[in-house]
């Protein structure tokens, strides 16, 4: 069985892979990986090493301790700040603050 971090690394994998606009194989030659181990990854069908990581990271021209950014293990009291984390990762910067922008103000009309 592949842990939960595995399947978020692979999900965060896949989300800059395909901003970058690159196939699995493409990746994987880039980061002298193979293409299908990359799927494997994505899928979180395999627990990657650091290394295997780190090469992936270097070949999006991510910073290795992005994919790990917010990655809180056990229980359901941080799933909804993960999750909009998730949501929010994927959009260009000024989209995030437009709807970080709408949060605050929400909350603001809360505080009333």
């Amino acid at each position: 069985m592949v842990s939960d971090i595995s399947r978020i690394i692979g999900e965060r994998i896949r989300m800059y892979r395909t901003r970058k606009h690159l196939s699995q194989d493409k990746l994987g030659d880039r980061a002298e990986l193979n293409g299908a181990y990359i799927g494997q990854l994505e899928r979180g069908e395999r627990n990657a090493t650091l290394v295997s990581i780190e090469k992936v990271a270097r070949a999006l021209d991510v910073p290795f301790e992005v994919l790990f950014e917010n990655i809180v293990g056990g229980g359901t009291q941080n799933e909804i700040p993960k999750a909009c984390y998730d949501l929010l990762t994927p959009l260009p910067v000024k989209e995030q603050r437009a709807i970080f922008e709408l949060i605050k103000k929400a909350m603001d009309y809360k505080n009333v």
